[in-house]
């Protein structure tokens, strides 16, 4: 596969370019599907590319795939942040989701790297979705899961209210997602999901080709993940802090 940023001829099922690192793949917000770099339209939905869209090896982070109104809110809560005199960053009180997908590793560990990650992309995409339909803002993907927060970099005071809509929103996707690859493939599809209120300290955003080294920082983070990771498949699993806040 020919790399676009640097002309580099690739092995055919290299996801990364071996020469410069840029993504060889993109994928569709719309139906998960994967297609090449170079691609307008997605290939299995013919939704364009400029309006659906996740680069999966960018490095430039999760700005470019956040969705072009809620990054435009983002960055105009960076120039508010600046203008506090908080630029390196502030205490904030937020709710961490880590979603991921229950069982991944011993499901696909006989697949072919290509078969899993058009598996694991969709569900993926479902739980992004979920996040942004809630004005959440996925801080991290994780493989087969992803961080979001609510609360920051967006400010919302029902933020907790947001995440658990989220988490629900992703849980109903995700059982008509499953009930469909069930039928088409005899493969039974789970997520789990973990979530906790707390403080944590968030950095800000570069603006600078909307790179962004914005990252919490805090036990609250380390809470939700524990939570995510003693869900039960199908469950979500919410800290008492997160159903009192």
């Amino acid at each position: 596969m020919r790399c676009v940023s640097c002309g580099y001829e690739n092995p055919a099922l290299a996801n990364f370019c071996e020469e410069c690192g840029a993504s060889l793949v993109q994928m569709c917000l719309r139906c998960g599907g994967a297609s090449g770099p170079a691609a307008k339209f997605c290939g299995s939905c013919g939704a364009p590319f400029t309006e659906s869209r996740i680069d999966l090896g960018s490095t430039p982070g999760p700005l470019l795939y956040t969705p072009p109104h809620l990054a435009e809110r983002i960055l105009a809560e960076q120039a508010a942040m600046e203008a506090r005199g908080h630029p390196a960053g502030e205490r904030k009180t937020i709710t961490a989701l880590f979603a991921d997908m229950a069982g991944s590793t011993a499901l696909i560990q006989d697949m072919d790297p290509e078969d899993a990650r058009a598996l694991i992309d969709p569900v993926v995409a479902l739980m992004m979705e979920a996040v942004h339909h809630y004005e959440g803002y996925v801080a991290k993907s994780l493989g087969d899961g992803i961080l979001a927060l609510f609360g920051a970099p967006i400010a919302h005071e029902d933020h907790p209210l947001r995440a658990l809509y989220a988490a629900l929103w992703m849980q109903g996707t995700m059982r008509r997602h499953s009930a469909q690859v069930r039928l088409e493939r005899a493969i039974s599809l789970q997520i789990r999901v973990g979530v906790h209120t707390g403080e944590v300290v968030v950095r800000s955003i570069r603006k600078d080709d909307l790179r962004t080294d914005y990252d919490p920082v805090g036990h609250t983070i380390h809470i939700a993940a524990r939570m995510e990771g003693v869900a039960a498949p199908s469950s979500i699993l919410v800290s008492e802090s997160g159903l009192t806040s």
